[in-house]
């Protein structure tokens, strides 16, 4: 099983999109082994998005995902960061593939609602920042045999 860090970022937040995006990741078959609701302050934004310092858009980066709630999650199955990806979407709305979330919700590409992580190295990084070990839940759903045979 793989774990994966999806973040609905602010404007998902602010349109109450929350629920429609976790729910399309749970009904992928994914499911939720860590969640909150937090605000990002500007030394996590900094260490999360360290990869971007010196790019032209950092600094609004900062400034946005610092600029309300946010809802971490972290993400379990196989594939968990692929199929995560997949569904959200290309990063720039309008080039997302029609049924994803991105495609689906949002418009610009600096307020495209969600956030996940682009490998396995990046996701345990990112799930060490938001989520300390026993915050995250173990379990086995009874459906799971169903879906994973």
């Amino acid at each position: 099983m793989e774990r994966t860090l999806v973040i609905v970022k602010p404007d998902g937040v602010q349109r109450g999109l929350v629920g429609t995006i976790i729910g399309r990741l749970e009904a992928r078959g994914l499911k939720i082994v860590g969640m909150k609701l937090m605000q990002i302050d500007r030394a996590l934004a900094e260490r999360h998005y360290a990869v971007h310092k010196g790019k032209p858009f950092y600094e609004g980066l900062l400034d946005y995902i610092t600029s309300g709630p946010v809802v971490v999650a972290v993400l379990e199955g196989p594939g968990a960061i692929e199929l995560v990806r997949q569904t959200m979407g290309a990063t720039r709305p309008s080039a997302a593939q029609p049924g994803t979330i991105r495609a689906d919700y949002a418009i610009d590409v600096g307020r495209n609602l969600v956030h996940g992580s682009d490998s396995p190295e990046t996701a345990r990084f990112e799930i060490g920042l938001f989520f300390r070990e026993d915050e995250l839940v173990s379990w086995q759903r009874d459906v799971d045999r169903w879906i994973y045979g």
